[in-house]
């Protein structure tokens, strides 16, 4: 199972990669998850739906490895939050991590690149039942965020 999804977790576990926590921890995480989760995934035939389970799962357990991991950055001196547009990336992705799953999952997905063809075909969706979903939950972060 790791080996088929071998470049799907890789590139998960880079993206969520941050000071504190190495690609190896986070792929260890993984890695347990996966295995912990494993009769789902067998019962599933090779294919889209594998792979989106597989991809569920593991950003899941990454998410949660994230969250038990604080962050010991510290900042420059004469830091200002105002000047920053990192903040507001930071508070976006905390918003999106607020969202209910299938939402957070939608969102996720299309910032990782996946078009909405993909998207549709990972979560047994329509790409227009995609594309109204990401319009609603994009126009709902937009006007809690103001």
């Amino acid at each position: 199972m790791l080996y088929r999804y071998r470049g799907l977790l890789f590139k998960l576990c880079r993206r969520y990669q941050r000071r504190g926590t190495t690609m190896e921890d986070l792929m260890q995480e993984v890695s347990v998850a996966l295995w912990l989760n494993r009769e789902p995934l067998f019962a599933l035939s090779k294919g889209p739906r594998q792979a989106a389970l597989v991809w569920k799962i593991a950003r899941n357990a990454i998410i949660d490895d994230l969250r038990r991991t604080p962050i010991n950055e510290e900042l420059p001196e004469g830091y200002d939050a105002k000047d920053d547009d990192r903040s507001k990336v930071q508070e976006l992705r905390e918003r999106i991590v607020l969202l209910p799953e299938p939402d957070r999952t939608l969102v996720t997905m299309q910032f990782e690149g996946y078009s909405y063809e993909e998207i549709a075909k990972a979560l047994g969706m329509t790409v227009k039942n995609v594309s109204v979903k990401l319009v609603r939950i994009k126009n709902k972060i937009r006007k809690e965020w103001t």
